[in-house]
């Protein structure tokens, strides 16, 4: 299912550009969202890794990397829309056909699983060995690296020239917050005002403390005169 799809997109030669976390897609159409990513000018290894995401991987990870969710499934023609049906990716398979998990794992964003490769050398090993699922290991080394320099990108990792053997071992992925939560800015007028209202619970504890003595001396007082 996921693969005709992505074949036809692919021979119709579509030019529409789809960037993974710009365009909110409640604006795209599902064809747009299954487009084929167009190249800029001078377009970089991950670039190129776009639009091989977009030919193996898209299908099953998601326009947006965000995995094989309910969300993404609803882009498919209705009838196409469930992939575990029996003949299409469920027990039993047409002859091209393959078993698929009923979870696949989003590869972008804050629940992207990159946290458990320490390189970018050995998530690209990860990838050759494994993907894509219904081929494992077929992918050619150019291959490879765009894809892992692409999810690299879309993750927000930083690096400076292309990735290859030569130094992907030196990215490391374990010691990075890829998507770090943001830290709310505290404005001059929040710390004023939780300064005024931090002074007003000492000056109401105060009082208090200065009333009770207030009423324990003057009982004092009272017990001694009589």
């Amino acid at each position: 299912m996921a693969l005709l799809i992505a074949a036809s997109l692919f021979q119709e030669g579509t030019a529409l550009s789809v960037k993974l976390q710009s365009t909110p897609q409640a604006t795209l159409s599902p064809f747009e969202r299954l487009a084929e990513p167009t190249l800029p000018a001078a377009p970089s290894q991950a670039d190129h890794g776009a639009q091989t995401y977009w030919l193996l991987c898209l299908a099953c990870h998601g326009d947006r990397g965000q995995g094989l969710t309910e969300e993404f499934r609803e882009t498919y023609p209705p009838e196409e829309q469930y992939c575990w049906e029996r003949g299409c990716h469920g027990e039993r398979p047409y002859d091209f056909g393959f078993k698929l998990p009923m979870q696949i794992p989003a590869v972008v964003g804050p629940e992207a699983a990159l946290g458990k490769f320490t390189t970018a050398a050995r998530l690209n090993a990860y990838i050759m060995a494994a993907m894509p699922y219904w081929k494992p290991g077929s992918l050619t080394e150019e291959e490879g690296w765009l894809v892992t320099a692409f999810l690299l990108r879309e993750n927000g990792v930083q690096f400076s020239e292309e990735l290859y053997a030569s130094n992907a071992e030196e990215i490391l992925l374990s010691e990075l917050q890829l998507f770090p939560t943001p830290v709310p800015e505290t404005s001059s007028e929040n710390v004023t005002q939780q300064t005024g209202s931090i002074n007003s619970q000492w000056l109401l504890a105060l009082a208090v403390v200065v009333i009770i003595i207030v009423v324990a001396a003057a009982s004092l007082l009272r017990r001694s005169i009589e």
